[in-house]
């Protein structure tokens, strides 16, 4: 009898797991939905986070009036449920509030402008959800990725002819990056005695300049993007904006640095790369990538679980053989282009800090 309760209770909890994943979808596109209605900054108010009702929340994201206070409540209790918010009862039970988790604060509006709304809404594009349905399409035939599929040229030059999508994609990597360079910075000094970097695939420079303000003995920045990119960079003191193709070469440096960079390409791709730094740099010289690491073996924590769900982006938006690598596989591609001493740095719980030394 017990072993049938047992049987009939697995049942049943695998019959609630996958209704789960099928209805996944209500999740990112929910969470879509608090950051364009800007509901993070309605609660937050400058630091107060005072629990509000869905009414009072309302009131502040449509100060004009209308709207719809119980549709809103769906959508913040199955958030809360994700740990995005946090519920809360008056005494006696009458109304429910809600105030932001800790997860729910990535989502508040920081003095420079920024926060993970704009990663959030750059995923969740309506050009990038049309590739999603052809997932499967990367098993049958990887040589073309599903969004080429779907919007019939490459994400990258797709945003490129569009303005809002480059500026949108350009405000949520600053987002990102700029909290995870302030990691790096506070748990890593691979930067010290460098006096000439690199930072391949910069942006707007944001990144190199904060590692130049913490470290005054780099003398001279080079950000180094496509030159469309760099051609719309504010000049920033000491850094010199440089237009190219990195898969041509890259200038020359102490170190050069890169995040993000190599997960969205191939290893033959990768390893080309790789070469270019190794001839751009001294003996000594070192290479200083910022990448997602996935573990060997697969888990069902929330840090393999986001590493992998971005492995599943890559392939989908960017390369269908582009992909997030283990430890072991980036010391392999290191070694293959030249590199001698491979280290990786765990200091951000997505990113990794990997160190490569000629």
């Amino acid at each position: 009898m017990e072993d049938a309760n047992r049987i009939k209770e697995a049942s049943n909890e695998a019959r609630v797991a996958i209704l789960e994943l099928a209805n996944m979808i209500s999740v990112p596109m929910s969470l879509n939905a608090v950051v364009r209605l800007n509901v993070a900054d309605a609660i937050w108010q400058k630091g107060s986070n005072t629990p509000l009702s869905a009414s009072q929340i309302l009131e502040r994201v449509l100060p004009a009036g209308g709207g719809d206070a119980e549709n809103l409540q769906r959508i913040l209790r199955m958030l809360t449920s994700y740990g995005v918010f946090s519920e809360h009862f008056d005494a006696d039970g009458s109304e429910r509030k809600f105030s932001l988790t800790e997860v729910g604060q990535t989502l508040v509006t920081n003095q420079d402008g920024l926060s993970y709304g704009a990663y959030v809404l750059q995923h969740h594009q309506d050009v990038l959800m049309g590739a999603w349905p052809l997932v499967h399409e990367a098993v049958i035939d990887p040589s073309v990725e599903p969004f080429v599929k779907a919007n019939g040229e490459p994400a990258y030059q797709y945003y490129g002819k569009r303005p809002e999508m480059n500026g949108l994609m350009q405000k949520a990597m600053s987002g990102v990056s700029v909290p995870f360079i302030k990691a790096v910075l506070d748990g890593y000094d691979g930067f010290q005695g460098v006096t000439r970097l690199v930072d391949v695939g910069g942006s707007a420079g944001d990144c190199l300049k904060m590692i130049m303000d913490r470290y005054p003995n780099v003398r001279e920045g080079i950000n180094f993007d496509l030159p469309e990119v760099v051609a719309k960079a504010p000049a920033i003191a000491g850094v010199t904006h440089v237009g190219g193709d990195m898969f041509k070469s890259i200038p020359s440096a102490d170190v050069i640095f890169m995040k993000w960079i190599l997960s969205t390409w191939t290893d033959c791709e990768c390893k080309l790369i790789l070469e270019n730094c190794y001839k751009a740099i001294p003996a000594g010289g070192k290479l200083i990538a910022c990448e997602p690491v996935v573990p060997r073996k697969s888990d069902d924590s929330h840090r393999t679980r986001a590493l992998l769900e971005n492995d599943i982006f890559v392939m989908t938006i960017y390369r269908t053989k582009g992909k997030n690598r283990t430890e072991e596989e980036f010391r392999q591609l290191g070694h293959s282009a030249g590199f001698s001493h491979f280290r990786p740095i765990y200091i951000d719980y997505f990113y990794t800090v990997l160190e490569f030394q000629k």
